[in-house]
Order: C-alpha cells, then sequence, then structure tokens
C-alpha cells in the first residue's frame, strides 16, 4: 500500500504517541514521533511533514508558542497544525482554530474516526 503521507506526532506522554503511531500507520500513514518540542523543531526545519500533531502541554514549549515556531519556516506554512490537549474544557477548539491551528483533538481521541478525521484535516488545507 502507498503511503497517505507523513505525520509528525509532537507529545511527551510515549505511550499516547505509540497509539498515534500505531494507528496512523495502520490507516496508511507513515509517522515520526518526538517527545519534545526541541528536537520536533530541530527536524521540521530540514523536513516538510503532510501534517503535525502537537500536544498543547509539553514540557518545554506550550503548543502554542510551537505553533509560531513552525509558521516561520515558509515550507511549513502550508502544512496543517493539530491542537491535541487532554484538558479539554468547552470553547477549546474554537480558540485553537482562531490561533492558527487547522485542528483540534481532545484526549483521548475517537479511535475509530481518528484515520479520517486526520485525512480531512489534510485535505481541507490544501484547499485552501
Amino acid at each position: 500500500m502507498e503511503s497517505k503521507g507523513l505525520i509528525c506526532i509532537i507529545e511527551d506522554n510515549i505511550s499516547i504517541a505509540k497509539l498515534f503511531s500505531t494507528i496512523l500507520k495502520k490507516g496508511g500513514f507513515q509517522t515520526i514521533e518526538f517527545n519534545d518540542a526541541v528536537t520536533a523543531i530541530d527536524w521540521l526545519k530540514d523536513n516538510k511533514p503532510d501534517c503535525i500533531l502537537t500536544d498543547i502541554l509539553l514540557p518545554d514549549i506550550n503548543g502554542t508558542e510551537l505553533l509560531s515556531k513552525f509558521r516561520v519556516h515558509p515550507h511549513l506554512s502550508n502544512v496543517p497544525v493539530v491542537a491535541i490537549t487532554g484538558l479539554a474544557q468547552p470553547g477549546d477548539e474554537e480558540n485553537f482554530i482562531s490561533q492558527g491551528f487547522d485542528g483540534y483533538f481532545s484526549k483521548p481521541i475517537n479511535i475509530v474516526s481518528f484515520v479520517n478525521d486526520v485525512e480531512q484535516i489534510i485535505a481541507k488545507k490544501k484547499e485552501k
């Protein structure tokens, strides 16, 4: 099966990162995982995934600051970035979208729809 693309997962909880990766791989994607923002930012300087999934509460930087660091690289300007949080609050999705994220997932994710949801976010960004 041909890969549907490369998903960059930035998640400090290794078990959750592995879960996301396993689901996405079964759905036809390739994945690369980072457990901290600094390493991810370094990799992203020279690489362009098809989508970036980032936890909002990382130990070294929060997801919103991380988003601003991605957007300074022209080659990442059209890559969808999705916020993920386990501390979901009412209005989070609208808040994260207004901050420049292209999508939002709360933990625990919906395992059944996760791959399709990621595909829709990627397709929507390509339409812009």
